[in-house]
């Protein structure tokens, strides 16, 4: 256990103890969950008395990787200290390769820390609330603990601190998340586009080297001067870029007959480079290539990729301007997936083998939980392209060995992310074990986040899973946990004492709710995320971090499962990339965890509640959750004759078609400069169904869309993806009350090869009742207007 304390008056959230085939019990508030990876987890509740105090380290120093001087950034280093010396954050700004990262590595271990220390953090694809934990576990010995929402400001509250953080392309409000949780602390962020403006700080633009840097790097990488004139014009015609001289130096050093490229193919030197390696070290580029936009550890490029010494030959890669060092290990370059897309003769590595491997890591006992939480994105990206290659089973195994971990190392934002990937591919796998863990594990995590609307709906279909398939510990950890979803102010129900639990929803609640990270759902009733490290209020969109904007690069699927469509419809295409080889037939889902997670250790509280409860429960508070889908989205409850009226809900009424309307709030478009040709999903659609679609661009991959809830209140949501694939999952509601949630809806949008139509389809991936469905859930077309 963690180190605890008496309890001093202060309230303090909710408790987590994290057991079962954990190496370590984790806190975060009253709720004690232990997690087990066959049946799913089991929440009670601990009461005051016990809560741990966390103590500040004496020195604080979390810094990045050591690296050279860059060049020509003195004016660059003057101004953030200048920012710092004032009391004010900065953000550093600017496009892919003009050098953030080295700028603010470089800072970050050289400018004088003062304060309390330095913590540097790269928040590439992290949701702010997870990055919050990351800074308070940098600045005390937690002993596995996260505080509330509430708790977390006033833990570092006089922590002055200098917290430096790379690769944070978040909005301004979630610039503003991540600052509230350090209020003392002060900030220096690197991202590609300039949002941090007024009382928050000061932005500064990062721009291309002056002319002279530019030759003393190019004299540095070639080990002499070169011919001036053509040092003048490559600067110029690479806007002073590092990264673009970098690459034209090593065109140069690698083939030194042929001397640095003309200035007219700076831009192109990706396929020249790609001729000049050696195999192992395109196969090590391959294998990161077909990452995407994850950081894999060398240990995983060796393994895979069947090269030695992966460390040394990825650090040439990043000599080569090819990939990036970051601080768990490597991932591509900027432009890097594209140009290796168009390269022929490279054979795709088996998608099975890929999924095999980290399933197997995820999943063994020693494999610690941060090592887990920090492939994430790997993790994300493995099972993305197991959907796309119609092998949702393998998406299954992936997920499912992750999922453990993924909740000791308290990201729980992320432990969503791929919790919400696991449950539509277990469906769409005919894995009912699978199925109901991750529902079982989604219904947890939304009690532990504070959403208790999500958590009623998702524990009640738990346990009837669980039931259907005969699983009576899983059935009463789900009624189990039922009891304990947070409950609103004044709610009597959900502690032992019959009081509410000292949870999220208490602590200074602010009025338009907060956000349920990593799900595809959001509760506006009053509560907090307990977990969070943002200030109440504050919401929680997903972060657009992606360093690669590029498709991955394809996999071979291996076998295909049973009974599944391949994705896309094309046979041996993958993402409309390279050629895939589909393989055999596999065996069917066989409903068991993967290897190496056995059933959890230690005592499961017994239920306090069984059976129809739970779907009482759901229906009685599922009445004010609010989300959006496209289109008309109906789920119709149709009670099966042969089951229970105890285990369904009593409900037998479709919902009313929700359209689509512009945003209620729309920007002003009139600027001085002419509007950017609309790409991905951004800009206005025309449905053959006769509705009118706006996206808004949130980031990379990610796009916005503003409607009306099933009551015809205003609200939005987040479709996800890459290449030409996006998708969001949302509430099916009731005809009446329009308000109640009888499932959640996918909509899948696939962009055509010009760009300018697209196919939309929807299916219903978890109902409350299995016999409920959806009764205008369509495909259809859309057309781009604008």
């Amino acid at each position: 256990m963690a180190d605890t304390g008496e309890d001093d008056g202060t309230r303090t959230g909710n408790r987590v103890d994290i057991d079962g085939d954990a190496t370590g019990p984790v806190i975060a508030g009253n709720y004690n969950v232990v997690v087990d990876a066959q049946h799913g987890s089991t929440v009670t509740v601990l009461m005051d008395g016990r809560r741990p105090r966390p103590r500040r380290r004496d020195r604080i120093r979390l810094l990045p990787r050591r690296q050279g001087t860059p060049l020509g950034r003195d004016a660059d280093l003057a101004a953030i200290a200048a920012a710092l010396h004032a009391g004010e954050s900065v953000q550093l700004w600017g496009p892919p390769g003009v050098g953030k990262s080295a700028l603010l590595r470089y800072a970050a271990r050289t400018l004088d820390a003062g304060g309390d220390g330095v913590v540097f953090l790269d928040a590439a694809r992290r949701e702010p609330e997870d990055l919050a934990q990351d800074i308070f576990e940098a600045c005390h010995s937690t002993g596995g603990y996260a505080p509330s929402r509430g708790e977390l400001p006033q833990l570092m509250e006089g922590v002055e601190a200098t917290v430096y953080v790379d690769n944070a392309d978040y909005t301004a409000e979630q610039l503003r998340t991540v600052m509230d949780a350090a209020p003392d602390a002060l900030f220096v962020f690197a991202g590609r586009e300039e949002v941090l403006q007024g009382t928050d700080g000061r932005a500064h633009r990062v721009e291309g080297v002056t002319r002279d840097a530019a030759a003393e790097l190019l004299t540095r990488e070639l080990g002499g001067s070169g011919d001036p004139d053509l040092v003048t014009a490559l600067w110029e015609a690479a806007a002073g870029t590092p990264l673009l001289l970098l690459r034209a130096a090593a065109v140069a050093r690698l083939d030194p007959a042929a001397g640095l490229p003309r200035p007219g193919a700076v831009r192109e030197l990706l396929h020249p480079l790609f001729d000049r390696l050696d195999e192992p070290s395109l196969r090590a580029l391959h294998l990161l290539g077909t990452f995407r936009d994850a950081e894999l550890d060398p240990e995983h490029i060796g393994a895979l990729s069947g090269t030695p010494n992966a460390a040394a030959l990825c650090a040439g890669l990043a000599g080569l301007g090819l990939v990036e060092e970051t601080e768990l290990g490597y991932r591509v370059a900027d432009a890097v997936v594209a140009a290796l897309r168009e390269r022929q003769g490279l054979r795709p590595y088996a998608l099975e083998r890929l999924c095999g491997y980290f399933a197997d890591w995820a999943a063994r006992p020693e494999t610690p939980a941060a090592q887990v939480a920090g492939h994430a994105r790997a993790l994300e990206v493995l099972a993305e392209l197991a959907e796309q290659s119609g092998r949702a089973d393998l998406a299954v195994r992936v997920v499912r060995a992750a999922s453990p971990a993924l909740a000791r190392s308290l990201r729980f934002g992320v432990w969503g992310r791929l919790l919400d990937q696991g449950l539509p591919a277990a469906q769409r796998a005919g894995d009912r074990q699978a199925e109901a863990y991750f529902t079982h594990e989604r219904g947890v995590r939304a009690v532990l986040t504070g959403n208790r609307v999500l958590a009623a709906v998702l524990l009640a279909e738990a346990g009837i899973l669980w039931r259907q398939l005969g699983d009576t510990q899983g059935a009463d950890a789900a009624a189990n946990a039922q009891q304990y979803v947070p409950q609103e102010p004044g709610a009597g129900a959900g502690s032992p004492d019959g009081g509410s639990p000292d949870g999220p929803g208490e602590v200074n609640a602010p009025e338009g709710g907060g956000s349920d990270v990593g799900s595809s759902s959001t509760d506006p009733t009053p509560l907090q995320d307990p977990t969070a490290g943002t200030v109440p209020g504050t919401p929680a969109p997903e972060p657009a971090l992606t360093p690669e904007t590029g498709a991955s690069m394809p996999t071979d699927p291996g076998p295909t499962a049973p009974d599944m469509p391949t994705v896309p419809s094309d046979p041996g295409v993958s993402g409309g990339g390279m050629p895939v080889d589909p393989g055999t037939a596999a065996s069917p889902a066989t409903g068991v965890p993967p290897t190496g997670i056995g059933e959890a250790g230690g005592a499961v509280a017994a239920s306090a509640g069984a059976g129809g409860a739970g779907a009482a429960i759901a229906l009685k508070v599922a009445a004010v959750i609010a989300a959006v889908v496209i289109g008309a989205v109906a789920v119709e409850q149709n009670r099966s004759s042969s089951e229970s009226a105890s285990d369904t809900p009593a409900v037998s009424a479709p919902t009313p078609t929700v359209e689509f309307t512009a945003p209620t709030d729309p920007v002003d478009a009139t600027t001085d400069e002419p509007e950017p040709e609309p790409t991905g999903l951004a800009g206005t659609w025309n449905g053959s169904d006769g509705g009118t679609y706006v996206f808004t661009d949130a980031g990379l991959g990610i796009y916005t869309m503003a409607d009306e809830d099933g009551c015809g209140n205003p609200t939005s949501t987040e479709f996800t993806g890459s290449g030409d694939t996006y998708s969001a999952t949302a509430p099916g509601y009731a005809r009446e009350p329009c308000d109640l949630v009888l499932g959640q809806i996918r909509t899948t949008i696939t962009l055509g090869e010009d760009g300018d139509t697209a196919e939309v389809t929807q299916e219903v991936v978890s109902v409350v009742d299995r016999s409920a469905r959806c009764t205008t859930c369509q495909s259809f077309t859309l057309t781009r207007a604008s």
